[in-house]
């Protein structure tokens, strides 16, 4: 109970939700997070360690490098729940936004962030 308790908790902030949508486009450096969401690097770093804690996401190190991505649905919550959230989360319009300036972060386009 204690661990679905986490997990379930981990969702309760506007922020992660912005941080699992990007991640649901494939593996980001924390960098590109950053660009986006127009955060501090501490902030952004508090939040996934909470999403990390709640089983939602993965890291991986590469050198200095730190990459993230959504832990396999078969290796979280179960894959109908993740699924759904992350189907409404493409509704919001501010995960739109976020998911827009991804697109042009990603091209490498910084004059349109």
């Amino acid at each position: 109970m204690k661990t679905t308790i986490q997990q379930l908790k981990a969702l309760t902030d506007e922020t992660r939700l912005r941080l699992l949508a990007l991640l649901a486009h494939g593996e980001l450096y924390i960098s590109d997070l950053v660009a986006v969401l127009r955060l501090p690097q501490s902030t952004v770093s508090r939040h996934l360690v909470l999403l990390k804690n709640g089983g939602w996401i993965t890291d991986r190190r590469q050198g200095l490098w730190m990459y993230y991505q959504l832990t396999p649905a078969e290796n979280s919550l179960p894959a109908e729940l993740q699924n759904i959230l992350l189907a409404r989360l493409g509704t919001i319009i501010e995960i739109k936004k976020d998911q827009g300036l991804l697109e042009i972060h990603l091209k490498g386009n910084w004059l349109n962030l």
